[in-house]
């Protein structure tokens, strides 16, 4: 009988937490409250203006506020209850709802019990009718038309304060549009003719510019050049070797050994031409001279070596 007791204990316990955890009214604030309307204020479903609270959604998820309570009064918690059922209590994530103060909620699921009177405080209790989520007090001497709001001081962490004066009413809209200045607003304050802006824009566009012309020199124009050189590179050589050295030097020093008297020193020095031309051999280091010696020890004027002397034709 116990043990039934514990299982049926904790799943009641675990059932309430999961049913908390859905709604997570916690995240809900009371994000702005105008108490006296004007000539421009919010008109509701039967075309008055009325006083009117605004709760948000700080959360990321949907968040039901069909039970929950809204109150003037801090010893009645239960004093206007949200009804269930509405499928507009289902609040999304980072969404705003408005509730009008008619002091007659049965006009519709968005209308209270109560009149907004300066100088009380607005409290959104949990559905459970004792947990206070949020409140927002309401200044003596908040003007018509005008109301008290939080804005969001770190959007990301949700830290919400209270404005301490009147604003102009933003119905429907997310909690922290009234943050001080935007950063173009800073901008135009630091900076009212723009060169900074100009300047900054200007320098970007350069500076990109540039570092395309160096992607494209680097990519494509460089190696394009290197390519060209090392094709002329050959020409260039053979060009310089033409002008220059060996075949100028070949052509001397057959010249040369043609007027040389001898038997076999001009084919000796017309074959060593050819052969310095055909091999592309390295001989002497002065230009125009091929330097031939006579061997004692040579079989070139021996007769029995060659049939003839001459080489046949």
């Amino acid at each position: 009988m116990m043990k039934h007791r514990i299982i049926a204990t904790v799943a009641v316990l675990l059932a309430f937490c999961a049913g908390a955890r859905s709604q997570n009214v916690i995240d809900l604030i009371v994000s702005e409250v105008m108490a006296e309307s004007d000539s421009l204020s919010l008109v509701d479903d039967y075309g008055r203006r009325n006083g009117w609270i605004e709760i948000f959604n700080t959360s990321q998820g949907t968040v039901n506020l069909g039970g929950c309570y809204l109150t003037d009064d801090r010893d009645n918690l239960k004093k206007s209850l949200i009804q269930k059922g509405d499928l507009r209590t289902q609040l999304g994530p980072r969404q705003s709802i408005v509730f009008f103060a008619s002091g007659d909620s049965s006009d519709g699921t968005f209308y209270t019990s109560f009149t907004i009177r300066p100088g009380s405080t607005i409290y959104l209790v949990s559905n459970d009718g004792r947990t206070i989520v949020d409140s927002i007090e309401v200044p003596q001497d908040l003007p018509a038309g005008m109301s008290v709001t939080k804005i969001a001081e770190d959007l990301k962490q949700m830290d919400f304060r209270t404005v301490p004066q009147p604003v102009k009413p933003t119905p429907y809209a997310s909690a922290g549009a009234h943050s001080a200045e935007s950063k173009a607003q800073k901008i135009a304050e630091s900076d009212p003719h723009g060169w900074t802006l100009t300047v900054t824009s200007v320098s970007v566009v350069f500076c990109a510019l540039a570092i395309l012309w160096f992607l494209f020199w680097i990519l494509f124009e460089r190696p394009a050049k290197q390519k060209a050189k090392a094709k002329d590179k050959p020409a260039a050589q053979k060009k310089t070797a033409v002008k220059g050295g060996k075949e100028d030097e070949i052509a001397a020093a057959v010249a040369l050994a043609l007027d040389m008297d001898g038997n076999g020193e001009t084919y000796a020095a017309i074959a060593m031409a050819l052969h310095l031309q055909l091999t592309d051999c390295v001989h002497d280091t002065e230009p125009y001279f091929i330097t031939i010696k006579r061997s004692s020890s040579s079989d070139w004027n021996d007769k029995t070596q060659n049939f003839r002397k001459y080489p046949t034709r």
